[in-house]
């Protein structure tokens, strides 16, 4: 496989780079090629503005999307952009690799795929879930937590962590046509001992390893609804 591994954590030596390294010294070591995209140390741009279109369709009015389509089409996008798209494109796999902040994703990880995710290419008008620009292609997560696993299970404090990551997992992942697989998670990483640690980055050579067996997500399927996107009827039985 072709793989884009996205980084997002600024500290160098944190848990969360010591397992994108582990997970790119496994997937190359099962034979397949990985690109790395590590947002801090590109000093990546988050913020989506005018100057991203050099040719603008409507220089009076932004509209990011509208205007996202005409610089594709027009081979005007702006360069961070049209890299990462390309890479993201090429890819079979992508895995985006992260810590858990405040039930969400670091601001400069959800800045490239504001950015990056496209209308046109990867989504628009009826292609969107298993019709999205990306279909056939699989997404996961990396993630680190200060919470022990219990909190974010049903019946936990916070609720499931996928309930939690909706957003990302159906949202974003899955609305462009990826086959999410289950987030890969180290918990309570800043109070572990380094025999915890090591366990977690054997753990991430097992999921590597077992990809192709793990379950996609559930995501809906636009077979299941009608042209004004309602429900189609369920046949009785």
């Amino acid at each position: 496989m072709k793989v884009l591994l996205v980084h997002a954590h600024p500290e160098p030596r944190s848990f969360c780079a010591a397992l994108k390294d582990r997970a790119v010294a496994t997937l190359e070591r099962l034979g397949h090629a990985v690109t790395v995209s590590d947002l801090y140390a590109m000093r990546f741009d988050p913020v989506a503005k005018a100057a991203d279109f050099a040719q603008r369709r409507d220089p009076d009015y932004l509209n990011y999307a509208l205007e996202q389509r005409h610089a594709f089409e027009t081979g005007t996008l702006a360069p961070d952009v049209a890299a990462e798209l390309d890479e993201l494109r090429a890819a079979d796999l992508l895995i985006l690799v992260f810590p858990l902040w405040w039930f969400s994703v670091p601001a400069i990880l959800k800045g490239w795929i504001d950015r990056v995710f496209l209308s046109g290419p990867l989504y628009g008008g009826r292609r969107f879930y298993d019709r999205g620009g990306l279909s056939g292609k699989r997404a996961t997560c990396l993630i680190t937590t200060g919470s022990r696993a219990h909190m974010l299970e049903a019946g936990g404090i916070h609720g499931p962590l996928e309930g939690m990551l909706r957003h990302l997992l159906q949202g974003t992942l899955g609305y462009v046509g990826f086959r999410v697989l289950p987030p890969f998670v180290a918990w309570h990483v800043p109070y572990v001992d380094e025999a915890a640690r090591r366990g977690f980055l054997e753990a991430l050579d097992r999921y590597l390893e077992g990809l192709d067996r793990l379950e996609p997500l559930p995501m809906p399927s636009l077979d299941e609804f009608d042209a004004e996107m309602r429900p189609l009827a369920k046949p009785r039985r």
